[in-house]
């Protein structure tokens, strides 16, 4: 299923059908304020296991994001950080960055790896923040690739959805999505180290 929602003024009725396909175990492809998305219940382990498949790697292997509505959120799964590292969120968050922080015990059981682990996004996107907000916990966040060599990424929904319609359970179309990932800076260590220069612009010295 294809479903239009606005990105500037959501339509509550439209997020609460998405919501559903969620709640339900769904996957979803939904806008971010970078690249589209794979997205499901971080509690729902099926799907996360499908998005996996979809992504051609095993879901203990995952390095899935976890979409947050607010900053307020993320002391849920992830470990206190310092104050410089607090500002730094803080300054680029909601954003197109990705944080890697320590996680916590609430992280759920498979997502636990060796690292320990987790990553962390508040896209500037209403859309996605709303899904969040109103599922009541985070989504995962897990990039659309395009097969074509030349293009990286996606960013027609409904090429997304000729492509997927029979391999996700809905796909979000909210307008034309970017070509650039998010940026991902690593703070696991309690400073920050940049691992992946995307969308988000950064000064780390």
């Amino acid at each position: 299923m294809l479903l239009r929602i606005h990105p500037e003024t959501p339509d509550p009725r439209q997020l609460k059908k998405a919501v559903d396909v969620i709640r339900d175990g769904g996957v979803v492809i939904y806008p971010t304020d970078g690249v589209y998305a794979f997205g499901c219940d971080i509690y729902k382990s099926k799907a996360v296991e499908r998005i996996a498949q979809l992504k051609g790697i095993k879901p203990e292997k995952a390095d899935f994001s976890f979409v947050f509505d607010e900053l307020s959120r993320i002391t849920e799964f992830a470990r206190p950080v310092d104050t410089p590292v607090y500002k730094l969120l803080k300054q680029c968050l909601p954003g197109p960055y990705t944080f890697i922080l320590s996680a916590n015990n609430q992280v759920p059981k498979l997502f636990k790896n060796n690292k320990r682990t987790i990553g962390i996004r508040i896209p500037d996107h209403k859309i996605c923040r709303q899904l969040v907000h109103e599922l009541g916990n985070p989504i995962i966040s897990a990039s659309v690739h395009d097969e074509d060599e030349v293009l990286e990424y996606t960013t027609d929904p409904e090429l997304i959805h000729e492509r997927y319609r029979d391999q996700v359970d809905l796909v979000i179309d909210g307008g034309y999505g970017a070509l650039i990932p998010s940026t991902v800076i690593d703070c696991s260590e309690g400073y920050p180290e940049l691992v992946r220069q995307g969308a988000g612009e950064v000064d780390l010295d």
